[in-house]
Formats: structure tokens, C-alpha cells, sequence
């Protein structure tokens, strides 16, 4: 069966599989009028049969109460926090790429599922302060090193990094600092630098790449989970500062901050007004930090040990002041890398951009087509002056994606995506087609 063959089987599958959401009791509005006006009703009042009678009842209720008091404190020993709030996720994928499993294997079309089960839990101990935990399992499992290496699923909001192991995804604790609302600091032994930025980069929302979240997952925003924190300050203004750090080394041997520590020290300037944002980004990688791998080609993500490398980021988005007309939101994103210890033929200096365009509103409220490109992380000079792997080339990748809502818990996601010259030839180009579903409670 071929390649959209597949894809129109996958997605009668899915919207078979969306519920029909209905009220779990229907409420008859008469009737309750009716209660309403004769609750209104009066009648003459006898304060000694009052009495006669609420005297009665009390000395009825007594056993009761007490019966009730024993159970209500059961409920309360056992009962979530009233201070935690849950809410979660459930997202279904069925993807195919031309190339099988991976984007680079040479084997014929097929189609692959796979899903993730996300549970949020927000705690607040002062009112101001919240504690994070964010609980997630799923069946997606990554392979290899750049984009053109990875399972296809990677690219997905559906990865989860393990294979239904349900487990602590992030937890990180945020608190106002003294008495001012506008200066933060977070805190957390799982967490990536962007949860701590000082404002939204993009208002572009991926189809299909992942690669495309943040303006570009490139050089300066690629991220990884591990231990960080940092301080943010928001304006009343726009103006907002953000700088914070990640270390993979706190948490074994290398130590946090060592010389041996692999970790990320990000630090933007942002300004944000309604209908626009321009925001830049600095960000001081150490020892042989490589998670911009989502947005680049295999020859730029060929970062040798030991090497440090210094990234900056530039973004911006727009928007019209009204939705659903044909001018789109626009988001864009540059990146620059500059590498220190490289050696040969390997990356001293690598550069990418992104563009995404988006209609929310266009056909019902909440839906929202996008169509998002760019160029990802491609070698501009090497250590020895010679040619990249990749010099000559052009990469480039692209998505078109329309997301619409069912009902307010159901999004479905129909997307094609694809890209050229996204390895070390002219050939080696792909092209694929997804349906996600995502369903919130």
C-alpha cells in the first residue's frame, strides 16, 4: 500500500476513534425554574412551630452529623491538595516519511504509530510560587545524531524518549524574588533553558517539526533536560531580561561548573507588545554542548570534545489585530554558531533561519493553518579553511500543516512536511505526511 494510501487509512482511523462527547446529565431548564420560583414563594411565619420543629430535626441530625463528620475527614486524609491543580494530554500520531523508519534508510514506505500520555501538575504553597511536575510516558524511541539520522517520530510533539516507561519528565520550582512580581528565579533538577526565557519568541505553531518550535531549534535554542535555574525580570513596559543555566554535569561526577561540567549558560533581551516582538539571544555553550541537532545537517552538528561554542539568536513575530483575515501572523528566526577547539575539516562556524506563517481563526474559531520553512544549521567555514561536507548544498525544510478542533478537548493535526539536500548530496531529499491528534483534559 502506498505511502497516502496509508496515510487516508490512518486518518479514517483516527476520526473513527475521536469520541462524541456528551453532558453526563441533561438539566431541564423549566424544571428549574420551577424550583426557583418556588423557592421565592412566602408563607406566614410561626416562630413557635419554628422552633417546635427545628428542635426535632437537630436532635434527628445528631447521629447523622457525626456519621457524616468521620467520612468527610476520610475524603480530606485522602484527598488531592487543594493547593495542586492536573490537568493532562493524550496524543496519538501515525507518521510515514519516504524511507521507511528513518529519514535516511533506503527501504520502501511504510506507516508507524505511536502515542504519548502527558500528566501536569501545578502546586502553589504561597499563592505566588508554583511547583512544576510533569509526569509522561509513550513508545517513541530516537536513534542517531542529525536530523537526517533520527526516526521520524522524533520530529513530533509525540516523542517521549522511552519506551512506555512512565516517568518524571521535568519538575522545577519558580518563585517571585522579595516583593516584587516582576523578578522571578526557577529552580529545578529537570529542566530545559527555554521554560526559563523572558518571553514567547514565536507565536508559530509546528505541524510536524519539532525542529520548528522557538523560531528554530538551532544553534542557540537547542536544549536538553537536566539540572538548571535561573532569574527572569518582565516589565510592566515589554521590556523583559532573562539569564539562566543548565548543567548535564550537576547531577554525576563532572560536577556543576567544572571544567569537565557539559552545560548552557542562555542570557535574552526581549520586548513584546500585542501584536509584535523582537527579542536576542546569547547563549555560552560548554564542553562539546550538541542539542541543536533537531535543525541541522549532519556536517554541523559534527562537534568534536572539549569544544565550546558560542551561539546568538535573533527573533521577531507579527500579527494582524484581528484574526481570521488572509494577512498571516509571521514569525522568523537566525542563528549563528561560532565553534572554539575544532580541528580538520570540522564546524568552526555554522548559520540558520526559519520562517513560519500562520492563520488562526481562517475557516471556525481555533483552527489554524500554518506553513513553516528554513534552512537548518548549514557549515559556514570549517577549522582548516576547507570545504564542509556540506558546502554546496542548499538544505532546506518545509511543513504545511491545518490544525482544527472538534470540540474544545480534541485537536486534529493533518500535516506534509519535507525538505532537500538535507544531508551530503543533492539526492537525499524527503517527504512524508502526518495525522496527530491531541486530546486535553
Amino acid at each position: 500500500m502506498k505511502l497516502f494510501q496509508q496515510m487516508l487509512v490512518a486518518g479514517a482511523s483516527l476520526s473513527l476513534l475521536t469520541p462524541v462527547v456528551a453532558q453526563a446529565s441533561d438539566i431541564n431548564i423549566e424544571e428549574m425554574n420551577d424550583y426557583v420560583r418556588s423557592s421565592k414563594s412566602s408563607k406566614k411565619f410561626s416562630s413557635k412551630t419554628f422552633i417546635n420543629e427545628v428542635s426535632d430535626e437537630i436532635a434527628n441530625l445528631n447521629g447523622p452529623v457525626d456519621g457524616l463528620e468521620v467520612q468527610q475527614n476520610g475524603l480530606e486524609a485522602g484527598s488531592f491538595s487543594d493547593t495542586t491543580t492536573l490537568d493532562g494530554s493524550a496524543v496519538f500520531a501515525a507518521t510515514a516519511i519516504d524511507g521507511a523508519t528513518k529519514v535516511n534508510s533506503s527501504a520502501t514506505e511504510n506507516l508507524q504509530t505511536m502515542y504519548t500520555y502527558t500528566m501536569n501538575l501545578n502546586t502553589s504553597f504561597t499563592g505566588d510560587d508554583n511547583l512544576y511536575v510533569r509526569l509522561r510516558t509513550g513508545n517513541g524511541k530516537v536513534t542517531g545524531g542529525s536530523f537526517y539520522e533520527k526516526t521520524a517520530f522524533y520530529h513530533t510533539d509525540t516523542y517521549s524518549g522511552g519506551v512506555d516507561d512512565f516517568k518524571v519528565d521535568k519538575i522545577w520550582y519558580t518563585t517571585p524574588i522579595g516583593s516584587s512580581e516582576k523578578w522571578t528565579a526557577t529552580i529545578g533538577p529537570k529542566i530545559e533553558n527555554y521554560y526559563m526565557y523572558a518571553a514567547p519568541v514565536s507565536i508559530y505553531r509546528p505541524g510536524f517539526h519539532k525542529a520548528f518550535k522557538l523560531g528554530s531549534l538551532s544553534g542557540a535554542f537547542g536544549a536538553s533536560t537536566a539540572t538548571g535555574g535561573g532569574v527572569k525580570y518582565v516589565g510592566d513596559n515589554g521590556f523583559a531580561f532573562s539569564t539562566n543555566l543548565v548543567s548535564k554535569g550537576a547531577k554525576g561526577s563532572s560536577g556543576l561548573l567544572t571544567n569537565e561540567d557539559e552545560h548552557k549558560w542562555d542570557t535574552m533581551l526581549a520586548y513584546t507588545q500585542d501584536q509584535y516582538h523582537v527579542s536576542l539571544s546569547l547563549s555560552q555553550q560548554h564542553e562539546d554542548w550538541s542539542s541543536f541537532s533537531y535543525y541541522a545537517t549532519d556536517a554541523a552538528v559534527a562537534v568534536e570534545e572539549d569544544s565550546n561554542a558560542t551561539a546568538y539568536a535573533a527573533r521577531a513575530y507579527w500579527r494582524p489585530e484581528d484574526s481570521g483575515s488572509a494577512m498571516p501572523e509571521i514569525s522568523v528566526g537566525y542563528d549563528i554558531i561560532n565553534l572554539e577547539g575544532q580541528t580538520g575539516n570540522s564546524v568552526k562556524e555554522a548559520s540558520s533561519y526559519f520562517v513560519g506563517l500562520g492563520w488562526p481563526d481562517m475557516f471556525q474559531d481555533s483552527d489554524y493553518i500554518g506553513i513553516g520553512f528554513g534552512q537548518p544549521l548549514k557549515v559556514d567555514e570549517t577549522a582548516n579553511g576547507a570545504a564542509a561536507d556540506d558546502a554546496g548544498l542548499s538544505p532546506f525544510l518545509w511543513e504545511v500543516s491545518y490544525s482544527f478542533k472538534p470540540n474544545d478537548s480534541i485537536t486534529v493535526i493533518p500535516a506534509v512536511f519535507g525538505g532537500t539536500d538535507i544531508q551530503s548530496s543533492t539526492d537525499q531529499d524527503i517527504f512524508g505526511a502526518a495525522v496527530t491528534t491531541k486530546f486535553k483534559f
